[in-house]
């Protein structure tokens, strides 16, 4: 993941100016994103961002920072980092609004941001963006880059609020049930940066419940960023493609992928490798790509395609 520091002047670093002159719909969305722009005001601190509607958005920057959270439904470490995001943004009170896209929905402005790997977090101040980090960060250097954002908003004049109503500023500490303690511990040492305590919560958790879907859940997901954490991508590469049939050095690389959102590539390089191997030492291999499965969900397409081949080379 890069270093969660945004600039510290305003830099064009990625090319919004076909989408920012964009026909607009003539009929407001209805996801929360709707006026927001043109009145200045936005009726949500967090909402979804289209291709059709970023134009309002970059209006929207200019009164009040806009935080770009880029992310996918089948992207583990995205399901990581958006509570996390949506939770400085609320304890910000209205000095920072959330805009959520989709890129599977979005492709042009998943283009447009140069969204190499998920989740990419990136800022707009007075229209012009300002990258932020890439990757899953612990919530304490969130809140840091947050601090630093309204610090460059600041010296740029963009230091507006958005109204925080009664129900919004009471949903941003929903009534429910508290969580277990061993996944509170879990979370708590996410948040912390922590993964290895993490790893550990879940499993426990998962000892004293094998039932236990969101722990199973959590712990893939932890699991995965523990492993890609600090890794060199370039150095990684590199070793996988001077040793094809090295196993160790293929998971880092099929892990590295799954984490940057390359699914496929990601499933392509753990099924070549268990069709290389000799059926006694392609046991690792199946159980890594199961834990891939997991992660990016039973129902995925790109999931069944892969389920598939690993059957053919089974049988």
């Amino acid at each position: 993941m890069s270093t969660p520091t945004p600039g510290s002047v305003l830099r064009g670093a990625v090319d919004l100016s076909s989408l920012r002159n964009r026909p607009q719909p003539p009929a407001a969305p209805t996801d929360g994103s709707a006026a927001a722009a043109a009145a200045g005001a936005a009726p949500s601190l967090v909402f979804d961002v289209t291709d059709a509607s970023f134009g309002q958005v970059l209006e929207l920057s200019r009164t009040v920072p806009v935080v770009v959270d880029l992310w996918a439904e089948w992207c583990a470490p995205c399901k990581q980092l958006s509570p996390i995001l949506e939770k400085v943004v609320a304890e910000l009170a209205g000095k920072v609004v959330l805009a959520k896209v989709d890129v599977d929905a979005n492709p042009q402005l998943a283009q447009g941001f140069r969204a190499q790997s998920i989740p990419m977090v990136v800022a707009l101040v007075a229209g012009q963006p300002v990258p932020l980090f890439t990757g899953a960060v612990p919530e304490q250097q969130v809140r840091e880059v947050f601090g630093q954002l309204l610090q460059l908003a600041a010296q740029h004049g963009v230091t507006g609020t958005v109204p925080v109503d009664g129900a919004e500023a009471g949903s941003a500490e929903p009534e429910e049930q508290p969580l277990p303690p061993l996944h509170a511990e879990a979370f708590a040492a996410i948040e912390e940066g922590d993964y290895p305590r993490a790893i550990s919560a879940y499993e426990q958790a998962l000892a004293e419940n094998p039932r236990d879907a969101d722990a199973r859940a959590g712990l893939g997901q932890v699991r995965l960023l523990d492993r890609v954490q600090g890794v060199d991508l370039q150095a990684a590469r590199a070793a996988a493609a001077a040793a094809p049939t090295d196993v160790e050095a293929q998971f880092v690389v099929a892990d590295l992928d799954i984490a940057g959102g390359h699914v496929d590539d990601a499933f392509a390089r753990l099924l070549d490798l268990f069709a290389a191997l000799p059926a006694d030492e392609r046991a690792p291999v199946r159980e890594r790509l199961l834990e891939h499965f997991g992660l990016i969900g039973d129902e995925d397409a790109r999931v069944i395609r892969a389920r598939s081949r690993l059957a053919s080379l089974l049988f």
